[in-house]
């Protein structure tokens, strides 16, 4: 995993930060001992810290940069004016104009400011169009969802399907809250979609074929509980 994020971290930072974030809270649930889990966590600091002192000579770290003004423009209320803080403003007066009920399916005025209305900042327009209400049934739906997910994990008789099922939940979840908070201005601009609700190519992809691994680990809970109540019954 840390091969895979470090190759994925040297042009996308918040999507190598999310899977690495899920590996190391599956290796928690999975009991690996603290001090092992301080170890990563102290050796992932380190290689960060040294890369990011390093990227003026590195050529292939050429967005640490972008990395390091997204934060700094996040930290700092009056901001430099630039695309990233351009967006976040934008996003912010869509959510602060959508109210209880919002304006109505169609009816946003922030679409037509925001570069990317329909995948980074879709949550911000929701919440224009529909309101409170309509942000709290997007949260809501991802709830519900990650509620299914334990459940699934919880019948799983075997290791590898509960881990598997749970992981993809944690990816799906926790992308779609950064997305969310991204647009009411809670993190800096990372460009992580809101799954099964942006308009994307591959992360729609990715997503189907996440949700479909989902559903064979619960299937496969639903075929092994049968064939053991049919056991049951034949040993009755």
């Amino acid at each position: 995993m840390g091969i895979v994020c470090l190759l994925i971290f040297t042009e996308d930072f918040s999507t190598a930060f999310l899977i690495g974030f899920i590996a190391f809270l599956l290796m928690f649930i999975g009991r690996v001992p603290f001090k092992y889990l301080l170890g990563t966590v102290g050796a992932v600091a380190l290689l960060v810290t040294v890369l990011f002192l390093a990227s003026p000579y590195l050529p292939f770290l050429h967005r640490a940069e972008t990395w390091k003004a997204r934060i700094e423009r996040f930290m700092d209320d009056e901001g430099q004016e630039s695309e990233g803080s351009y967006q976040s403003r934008q996003a912010q007066m869509a959510v602060a104009t959508g109210g209880l009920l919002g304006k109505g399916p169609g009816n946003s005025k922030q679409r037509n400011f925001l570069p990317h209305p329909y995948s980074d900042f879709i949550f911000a327009i929701i919440v224009e169009e529909w309101g409170a209400m309509g942000a709290f049934f997007v949260i809501m739906c991802y709830v519900v969802f990650l509620f299914r997910a334990g459940v699934i994990v919880r019948g799983s008789t075997r290791t590898f399907p509960a881990f598997l099922a749970i992981g993809l939940s944690y990816l799906l979840v926790f992308q779609g809250f950064f997305n969310m908070g991204v647009a009411v201005g809670l993190f800096p601009v990372t460009g992580q979609p809101l799954p099964l609700v942006s308009m994307g190519g591959t992360s729609i992809i990715f997503t189907c074929v996440a949700m479909g691994a989902i559903l064979s680990v619960s299937r496969n809970n639903m075929e092994e509980a049968q064939r053991l109540k049919e056991d049951a019954q034949e040993t009755v």
